[in-house]
């Protein structure tokens, strides 16, 4: 068993890990990433990447359905649901190419296989039960990422009752399908399976959908995903299942009284786990809270040398959340003057049908820590873009500091906002105010003139609405 020297070791290949390690080789130290499945992660091969594939696909079909407002018309449209899921698998494929293709040209090291901690500043990895090789480095990056929760007596089983990963792949289209959970991951299967056709039912605990977003778009969102046909219960649980040979029988109790609700199938979407198990943690000084690791703002856990990143690490679970961690722990490691990690301005992005974005604080949270706020709002309607495209139906939201002028939460709901959140992101990170946002120049015509129209709202400047 050959033992080799790094001067750091990534355990766990996906975005966060993977950049990382980059990041480590561009900064002159040795790396290393240890992965046991596929580089880039459940997020390139398993989660973000392919699922917007197919969201492309099943907006295409939309389209398609709805020729007549363009002044087409086509007879006999319909998919082809094998060559939309194999084609998702391409991308996939594709993506995790690139990424093998990268950490060649930094020179990074990459071995196949299970890491675990064996000592300070070692790791023992295996491949099927067997030894590969011990690995010695100052630095050990933890990135190995989360797994979907389940729910006891609701389990997956891969047939009847899906993960995301059999969602992702399903060899038929059903008919009528039931999703447990609203967040992103919930949504997005509830979008791309009705947007194909199938009578979708989406059961929530909490009492609205979209539950971390502002509550004005969670309402926003749920009108939408109504008029689309979608039947949305919140406040309700899940209390069983029993299955039969092609349906579930799914027993939800909302408001004291409970419904059978039958369906081909059931997707279980309701959060995830982090990967902490058989990682060697027992014995050293690294802390779990709630299956993650407990870490400051570099990355660093309890135990010298030892460090987080990404899913594992805590919320927000998002690839860029993760490959940003990863690149602050690493500057640190080098020695560079960085600031320590926040998530005040991470965006989130829903990718459903419409899209929703957002960062920073709602303004119920605003309200909730004392901060006296502003509120713009412009609607899609009145923005020229937006209805020439067909797209007449958005929000975008903007909360600042009464006093300051900060800019302390953006929420947006409607076509491509997903694309158009970064506009304030980089507002944030530059500590902008009102003023200059007010005064940059948004091109016409773009949708993103809702976004400076909001901004002008908040301060009873709003010209357009």
């Amino acid at each position: 068993m050959a033992e080799q020297t790094f001067d750091v070791v990534v355990i766990g290949g996906g975005p966060g890990g993977y950049v990382a390690a980059i990041r480590a080789a561009q900064l002159g130290l040795m790396a290393a990433v240890v992965e046991r499945a596929q580089l880039g992660g459940i997020c390139l091969n398993w989660g973000c990447i392919p699922t917007k594939a197919l969201l492309r696909s099943s907006e295409i079909n939309h389209l398609l359905q709805h020729l007549g407002e363009y002044g087409f018309s086509a007879d006999n449209v319909r998919f082809d649901l094998g060559k939309i899921v194999q084609r998702s698998r391409n991308v996939a494929k594709q993506l995790s190419q690139g990424v093998t293709h990268l950490l060649r040209k930094n020179k990074v090291t990459v071995i196949d296989g299970m890491a675990r901690l064996a000592g300070r500043g070692a790791v023992a990895v295996s491949k099927d039960g067997k030894p590969v090789a011990t690995l010695i480095a100052k630095h050990i990056i933890l990135a190995t990422g989360a797994r979907a929760r389940q729910l006891p007596g609701i389990e997956t089983d891969g047939k009847l009752i899906w993960s995301y990963r059999e969602a992702m792949v399903p060899e038929a289209m059903p008919k009528s399908l039931l999703v447990i959970g609203s967040g992103a991951i919930g949504m997005e299967f509830a979008s791309f399976y009705r947007d194909l056709g199938a009578e979708v039912t989406v059961v929530e605990v909490l009492a609205r959908v979209l539950p971390v977003e502002d509550e004005e778009i969670s309402v926003l969102a749920r009108k939408a995903f109504e008029k689309q046909g979608m039947k949305i219960l919140t406040g309700a649980t899940v209390k069983g299942v029993k299955k039969s040979t092609n349906s579930v029988t799914v027993f939800v109790e909302a408001a004291g009284k409970t419904q059978e609700i039958v369906v081909e199938r059931v997707i279980s979407a309701v959060g995830i786990v982090g990967n902490v198990e058989d990682l060697g943690l027992e014995g050293t000084s690294v802390k779990i809270d709630r299956s993650h690791v407990v870490v400051d703002g570099f990355g660093r856990t309890g135990e010298q040398g030892v460090y987080a990143i990404g899913d594992v690490a805590g919320p927000p679970w998002l690839a860029h959340k993760a490959s940003h961690e990863g690149v602050v722990c690493v500057e640190k490691i080098a020695g560079q003057d960085v600031h320590p990690f926040t998530t005040g301005n991470i965006p989130g992005c829903t990718y459903c049908r419409p899209q929703v974005a957002s960062v920073g604080m709602t303004e119920a949270a605003a309200k909730a820590v004392g901060r006296e706020v502003r509120v713009g709002k412009f609607p899609f309607i009145g923005n020229g873009k937006a209805i020439a495209l067909g797209e007449p139906e958005g929000l975008v939201k903007t909360v600042f500091d009464a006093k300051t002028g900060e800019l302390l939460g953006a929420h947006m709901i409607g076509a491509e906002v997903t694309e158009m959140i970064q506009g304030f992101v980089i507002a944030r990170t530059l500590e902008s105010t009102e003023a200059e946002l007010m005064h940059t120049v948004f091109p016409h015509p773009t949708i993103s003139e809702s976004m400076y129209e909001s901004v002008l709202d908040a301060y009873k400047r709003a010209i357009h609405f």
